[in-house]
């Protein structure tokens, strides 16, 4: 079963990526809000996902350390709810802006880092590439993948950005934060 999800979801990844190659500039322009547009981050054809004003669905996973964490645990902290893999080079590259992200405004802001853990070969390759890396946010396993049905998650890496309220307050981003782009959205949610 696992393998099985593994598998359908790369399909789904692979026929993104062809669709998108494929597809006329004009039906792209058309498919993009304005708040898309904006920072140039969606995945042109990737369906809209929740959008801004939907309440961020609950969920509950077990992370790296064992320990059973809700979404609803943070209400009233603003939430950056990013979605990845190890195996995926855009959710590598921006890990370490996460982490100096955290280490700077942890308090202000949680990042709950979900690991497509349905994705990878064994979750010794997810506590390894954290342990390397010296990530200190909590790191969610999904490893039935229903986090990536529930949020919509068809490219990774996606963030979605959750207010105090649990409410989805800013367009999602499909593709990886900077440290800039990191604080200019914890400046917009309240």
């Amino acid at each position: 079963m696992k393998q099985w999800l593994a598998t359908a979801f790369l399909l789904i990844l692979l026929g993104l990526v062809i669709f998108t190659t494929f597809s006329e500039k004009d039906e792209v322009e058309q498919q993009k809000s304005s708040a898309t547009q904006e920072t140039g981050m969606v995945a042109p054809n990737a369906p809209d996902g929740l959008q801004v004003g939907e309440k961020a669905p609950n969920f509950s996973l077990v992370t790296l350390n064992g320990e059973t964490v809700s979404l609803s645990d943070y209400r009233g902290k603003k939430v950056f709810l990013n979605y990845w893999a190890t195996w995926c080079p855009p959710c590598r590259e921006e890990m370490p802006e996460m982490q100096k992200f955290h280490e700077k405004y942890g308090e202000e802001v949680v990042i709950l880092a979900v690991n497509g853990t349905g994705t990878e070969k064994k979750t010794e390759d997810v506590e390894r590439f954290v342990k390397d890396g010296n990530y200190t946010f909590p790191i969610l396993l999904d490893k039935e993948l229903e986090i990536n049905q529930t949020y919509q998650i068809l490219s990774i890496p996606t963030t979605y950005f959750i207010g105090t309220d649990g409410i989805i307050q800013e367009p999602r981003i499909v593709g990886p934060m900077t440290y800039e782009l990191m604080e200019e959205k914890k400046n917009a949610l309240k």
